[in-house]
């Protein structure tokens, strides 16, 4: 193997990863957020589904993996360059991986995009301002809005639905695992936290304040109701996100034909899935706890919105990203419960309006230093 090839293949590998870390977190942010799971299990099983989705994008994604290869966007003589898309994966993951670094959910796909272009621009490639806009940037600028808008439609419906249906809304006063007393949720959080006050405990022991359902469905407890389709909407979040994601990165892999379509894809979501276990940890805070407090009714409609977004994209082959849907869904539920903490949302779209041109940036310095070896 040339070393171009050799330092491509080193560039996809620290993509994947990137991306595992930056998003993996993604479609269970809200199953921890709402408390519904334990950090290690909303782990578990965004990875599990993920990598169900990066093996599913093998024969599903065929367009996606078409789109990234650049092919269209810049000369195509660049596309079987290995210089410029190692310089591609290398600029595309290095933005991933600051943003990563400073606890900020980014798009991968804004990322790739940057650097596609970045780098074609440091090879003296013309650009294909239309497909741009076309194929990348109006898909990306629209999904966000789309989901915010659903999400302020369908979480009111919901909630009314929920009335309809006799379940009522509770704040349950509780030490461990114990429910000692429950306080109509309507009531609001001032009573609840005067009688946590009025309260006596056993030492070392600290009365907490949750949110819950109480009410039947169809003869079945609302609140397990809920959670079950709660963690089937985060696994749909997870899956469409593999399926959306890996076709992205494989692509640039394209220039390896001993590894094959199917080999590129799997060793493409294993680093992904690998990323996200390991490096984690600070986006699952952001996602979770700092861009709007929620209950577990509220994270069931934003997962379900960002799924239905993200699957049918996929499907239609549009290079949506999932960064920016599930955070738009969260978004909109900010709005709706008048909770959102607006000076993260406001650090979140700036890094958003910078990961383009930082990915152009370093794309291009990428490819200057790889010409050079």
């Amino acid at each position: 193997m040339s070393l171009s090839l050799t330092i491509l293949l080193l560039a996809v590998l620290d993509l994947a990863y990137a991306n595992g870390a930056n998003d993996n977190f993604k479609g269970v942010a809200t199953l921890f957020g709402s408390g519904t799971a334990h950090f290690r299990g909303a782990v578990t099983w965004a990875t599990v589904t993920t990598l169900a989705g990066s093996l599913t994008a093998v024969v599903l994604a065929e367009k996606l993996l078409r789109s990234f290869s650049g092919r269209g966007l810049v000369d195509d003589s660049l596309v079987t360059s290995g210089e410029y898309v190692a310089a591609v994966a290398a600029g595309a993951g290095l933005t991933v991986l600051i943003a990563t670094r400073c606890g900020t959910p980014i798009s991968t796909t804004h990322s790739l995009v940057g650097a596609l272009v970045g780098s074609g621009w440091a090879a003296g490639s013309a650009i294909n301002l239309t497909k741009l806009g076309n194929s990348f940037l109006v898909p990306l600028l629209i999904s966000p809005l789309l989901a915010i808008a659903a999400t302020c439609v369908l979480y009111p419906l919901l909630k009314f639905l929920r009335g309809w249906l006799g379940v009522t809304e509770t704040t349950c006063l509780c030490v461990g695992a114990e429910v000692i007393e429950c306080v109509p949720a309507r009531l609001g959080d001032a009573v609840a936290l005067q009688r946590v006050e009025q309260l006596t405990v056993s030492i070392g022991q600290t009365v907490t304040c949750r949110r819950r359902y109480e009410g039947r469905v169809l003869g079945f407890e609302a609140l397990a109701v809920l959670d079950v389709l709660h963690y089937l909407s985060a696994g749909v979040v997870s899956f469409a996100r593999g399926l959306n994601d890996t076709p992205k990165i494989a692509a640039l892999l394209l220039l390896l034909p001993q590894l094959g379509r199917l080999s590129s894809t799997a060793t493409v979501g294993g680093l992904m899935a690998v990323g996200g276990v390991l490096s984690v940890r600070r986006i699952a805070d952001t996602m979770s706890r700092k861009i709007t407090p929620m209950n577990r009714g509220q994270g069931f409609t934003a997962n379900l919105i960002t799924g239905v977004i993200v699957v049918g994209a996929s499907w239609l082959g549009m290079p949506v990203s999932t960064t920016h849907v599930s955070c738009g869904s969260l978004f909109g539920i900010g709005a709706v419960t008048r909770r959102g903490r607006w000076d993260m949302i406001g650090k979140i779209l700036a890094a958003w309006v910078t990961t383009l041109p930082l990915g152009a940036l370093l794309g291009a310095a990428c490819y200057s230093a790889f010409r050079g070896l």
